[in-house]
């Protein structure tokens, strides 16, 4: 089993940042941690999502997380101020357009980031790539833990981890314990619901759609959905034909990074013959909001099952 280096922390964290996500502050019943950071800190070992383990001391407080998803978890957590870096593309997260950009996701910057002297690199599992980074990172000493978050449960178990880092498990466990009530609120709301068949639309043209592992199936399911890609892939190519045997009845798309201008379907050749073109059930999202998972993925939840059950909506 691998061991990180350990490094001397100081024993009290800096107070938290009071910036927090506005998608966090929406929900009347966000849960949002108001601790100004933690009084006591036990020695804690969190093992990652691959069996690596970093063991630390006192509270991380120089934290770079090369995922946005990471930052937006640290920021509901009350742990704005434990953040060292970004990457390039979090500049539009709220609090975050001040800290120094190390790279990108894929390609961060190693030299930057030993820079910045970092207690801790997080980073998400995925693409080959990014783990070679990773182990490059670990080379220079740093410590880096990658886990994946590609459901609910996933992301919960990120959050309580990251709660144990910072010294932060009472605020972390109180974000969890809202979330998964209003989960289950959803789950009562829509279990005699017939599940609605959605296609979720990553990318056009060259036909992208979001498949059965990732958080956009998770956050279909919970809005009383059903995925009409029944591959396990997170992203899935799709062609026209296969969209058209599969008829959903109703349509997301995403816009944002992937998908920056998307074409309205009734333009799209063959498209307007499409249940739900015809019926009127097409919602354009946001893809950060959606496909990202954090702590707007409920909200996401509650907004998709809105839209598809209007007839229950509250």
């Amino acid at each position: 089993m691998l061991r990180s280096p350990t490094k001397a922390l100081a024993a009290e964290s800096a107070e938290s940042s009071s910036a927090t996500l506005a998608g966090a502050d929406q929900h009347p019943d966000s849960g949002a941690p108001e601790s100004t950071g933690p009084t006591h800190f036990s020695p804690v070992t969190v093992r990652d999502d691959a069996g690596y383990e970093v063991q630390l001391n006192a509270p991380a407080k120089r934290i770079i997380a090369l995922y946005g998803a990471f930052n937006e978890l640290l920021l509901a957590l009350g742990a704005g101020d434990s953040l060292a870096a970004r990457t390039v593309a979090d500049a539009d997260i709220p609090g975050l357009a001040h800290l120094p950009a190390i790279g990108t996701h894929m390609r961060p910057n190693a030299e930057l980031i030993v820079q910045q002297s970092p207690d801790l690199v997080i980073q998400l599992a995925g693409r080959n790539e990014a783990l070679l980074q990773t182990e490059a990172l670990r080379g220079l000493g740093l410590n880096v833990l990658i886990f994946e978050m590609n459901s609910f449960e996933q992301m919960f178990g990120v959050m309580e981890k990251l709660g144990q880092l910072t010294g932060r498990e009472a605020e972390a466990a109180k974000l969890i314990s809202t979330w998964q009530k209003r989960i289950a609120d959803l789950e009562a709301r829509y279990a005699n619901q017939e599940p609605v068949r959605v296609f979720y639309e990553v990318r056009y043209p060259n036909l992208l759609a979001a498949g059965r592992g990732g958080i956009v199936d998770d956050i279909m399911i919970h809005a009383g959905a059903r995925n009409v890609v029944t591959d396990e892939k997170k992203l899935v190519r799709f062609n026209e034909e296969a969209l058209l045997a599969a008829d959903p009845d109703a349509y997301i798309v995403q816009r944002g990074p992937m998908n920056p201008d998307p074409q309205p379907l009734d333009q799209r050749l063959h498209y307007k013959n499409l249940r739900a073109v015809r019926d009127g059930r097409v919602l354009t999202v946001d893809e950060d909001f959606f496909a990202r998972p954090g702590p707007r993925s409920v909200d996401a939840a509650e907004e998709l099952g809105r839209f598809l059950h209007p007839q229950t909506a509250r």
